[in-house]
């Protein structure tokens, strides 16, 4: 890592930027820290790049897919602003070097069983992006980074927004997008890039970790000797052997189409993958692991100042965080103010860049990113900034009065990040309360409809013809089985209301809590918890995808992954038993319309009273599932937030 330079910001959004970790196509990649104290790792977008509005709206669209796929194989996205002068998106940062760095400097090729514990983190680490809807498009071992706990993938997706810049900008149609050496044929002809492409780059990867050489061409080969040899060349597959040899040429496969699915390669590795932890690594890398981990935590900010406000040296602090070795003294001060991205400036700092002794005491406020909470935005100062002003257009001007202080305290965190999970036992109370009314309610109109329905039996067991006879004239109280009819609906429309809000609000809670405990790992927006009830269609399937969510991140035997993913919950039957009984009782209260009165004849409305029955029936158990659902759902994130604590 290089120690920041003088034109590099020192703050992007709420991040206090610590070095550069490195540059790309895309832009720079910074070490940084939260307010609350977490690192992570900012990307900000090139500026020619900020400045193709196809590229903006295609960025914007790839961090929202992209905040689905954080998990255990990859680097989740944790903020971002797709509407700053300068776009930027903050990810978890990961505390392992690169496998790059790992079989170039470190260790050399690894050994076996390594390699195929890289390939189960690999494929599951594809499958999880796969399935977000996103291709990566440059696998290669600089974008792994190793782990005790496995291999970790990063900047995956956000490579396709530039795509979306076809004229005046950095990338023109069929131009090549990619690594050499790491690169599919797809790519290398500049055609369109499917998940395949990512199962061809993997088997690049495996074949460097286990020879510690690309499989094509070599490292002095020219660029497009390099190309060729990936589109019309065999690789080289010298040094390995078995198995190995085999799953590495299926996935190198020319034809996109002869190539393994990553569901196929997770079978194929799950035999040969050790149990996990850090027995997957030799011994000299993990050590590798403890000393770079150590020099992360010695890491300071390289701008802080003592009681003296003389600036602290960068040296070995920060310059060493992630390279392993001591960096250069910390640079003069700047003569001019250090940049700020997206137009807000760092509390208690002025013209100089290093912070103020004395801090504003306005309390932080919540950011909100996409629905995602964010870490805590920066807090304002208490009078004008005397810094350089916002870019235009972007964010407040703190050269006019700060707006007033937020008055409402600000949760607190409880283990989970920057914003606490939040009990839903009182709701959950409620909540079985009104299901348990509802019930009462539903089995009191099943005996009404019972009732109505003999005395509709009777009239055609009696020598009339129900098919023909109209209900007025079948010598029934119609009168007065009318009234019971609409009583009961009556009762049962009061009942369920509340029902229906009790439930949506709670609904919410538990999946905003889930995303607490898993960020970026519950499917989609946070107001489809509400909306995806009321639309048609949707409302058969979303709503159980977000509770399946919100049950596997909540349970703490599922919340942990495996060599192959985080594991389903075990009350996944009790969701699967009241969904499927929810939905089927759904159906009869559509099919079931008027009520039975309305129709002219006792044949029709003996049918309608039967509908109606079986629908009772059917919600009588919903409802039970119901209660013990949402009494699972509680009790598991009780439990997760007292261990949060």
């Amino acid at each position: 890592m290089e120690p920041l330079g003088d034109g590099d910001p020192r703050w992007v959004g709420a991040y206090r930027l610590l070095g550069r970790l490195g540059a790309g196509g895309m832009g720079r990649v910074y070490l940084a820290r939260s307010d609350r104290g977490r690192t992570v790792a900012v990307k900000v977008v090139q500026e020619e790049l900020a400045r193709q509005p196809a590229f903006r709206e295609r960025f914007a669209k790839e961090v929202t897919a992209a905040r689905r796929v954080g998990g255990a194989w990859t680097a989740p996205v944790l903020d971002a602003d797709t509407e700053a002068a300068t776009p930027w998106v903050a990810t978890g940062y990961i505390a392992g070097p690169s496998l790059q760095a790992v079989v170039d400097t470190d260790y050399g090729p690894l050994p076996e069983h390594s390699v195929y514990a890289l390939a189960a983190g690999l494929v599951e680490a594809l499958r999880v992006i796969h399935g977000a809807g996103l291709v990566h498009r440059d696998l290669k071992p600089s974008n792994v980074l190793v782990t005790i706990d496995g291999p970790k993938v990063i900047d995956f997706g956000i490579a396709r927004a530039l795509d979306s810049v076809t004229s005046g900008g950095l990338t023109q149609t069929g131009a090549v997008i990619g690594s050499p050496g790491f690169m599919s044929p797809e790519q290398v002809r500049g055609e369109r890039v499917t998940p395949a492409g990512d199962v061809f780059c993997l088997g690049s990867v495996l074949a460097y970790a286990a020879t510690g050489r690309i499989p094509f061409g070599t490292a002095d080969s020219g660029f497009h000797a390099l190309l060729f040899s990936i589109a019309q060349e065999e690789p080289d597959l010298t040094g390995l052997a078995g198995p190995l040899r085999d799953l590495v040429g299926a996935c190198l496969a020319k034809d996109p189409a002869a190539r393994p699915s990553p569901d196929d390669l997770a079978v194929r590795v799950r035999e040969h993958a050790p149990a996990g932890g850090g027995t997957w690594l030799p011994g000299e890398v993990l050590a590798q692991l403890g000393r770079h981990a150590v020099r992360l935590l010695d890491s300071e900010d390289p701008d802080a100042v003592s009681g003296d406000l003389a600036p602290r040296a960068v040296g070995g602090a920060v310059g060493g965080a992630v390279g392993g070795g001591a960096g250069p003294s910390a640079p003069a001060v700047p003569s001019v103010p250090p940049p700020v991205v997206s137009g807000t400036p760092p509390p208690g700092h002025g013209p100089s860049g290093y912070a103020s002794p004395v801090r504003p005491t306005v309390p932080p406020q919540p950011a909100y990113h996409s629905g995602h909470p964010g870490p805590t935005g920066p807090t304002p100062p208490t009078g004008p900034y005397p810094g350089p002003a916002p870019y235009a257009g972007h964010g407040p001007s703190w050269h006019s009065t700060p707006p007033p202080p937020v008055t409402a305290p600000y949760p607190a965190p409880n283990g989970f990040g920057a914003r606490a999970a939040r009990s839903a036992r009182g709701l959950s109370l409620a909540l079985c309360a009104a299901l348990s009314a509802l019930l009462l309610c539903v089995g009191v109109k099943f005996f009404v409809d019972l009732e109505i329905s003999s005395e509709l039996d009777e009239v055609s067991s009696s020598g009339f013809s129900g098919e023909s006879t109209s209900l007025a004239a079948s010598g029934l109280d119609i009168d007065a089985m009318t009234t019971a009819s609409d009583v009961m609906l009556a009762l049962s429309v009061l009942f369920f209301l509340p029902t229906v809000v009790l439930w949506l609000v709670w609904f919410w809670r538990v999946r905003a809590n889930a995303e607490v405990f898993a960020p970026g790992q519950v499917r989609y927006h946070p107001a489809w918890a509400v909306g995806s009830w009321f639309v048609p269609i949707v409302c058969f399937f979303m709503p159980k995808q977000i509770v399946n969510d919100v049950c596997d991140r909540s349970d703490p035997t599922s919340s942990s992954a495996s060599w192959y993913g985080p594991r389903r919950s075990g009350n996944r039957g009790l969701l699967n038993g009241w969904w499927t009984l929810w939905l089927t009782a759904l159906v009869g209260w559509w099919i079931t319309g008027e009520p039975w009165y309305e129709d002219g004849t006792v044949g029709d409305a003996e049918g309608t009273v039967a509908l109606a029955l079986f629908t009772d029936l059917l919600t009588v158990p919903a409802s039970v599932l119901a209660i013990l659902v949402v009494l699972r759902l509680t009790s598991l994130q009780e439990d997760r937030i007292r261990a949060g604590r």
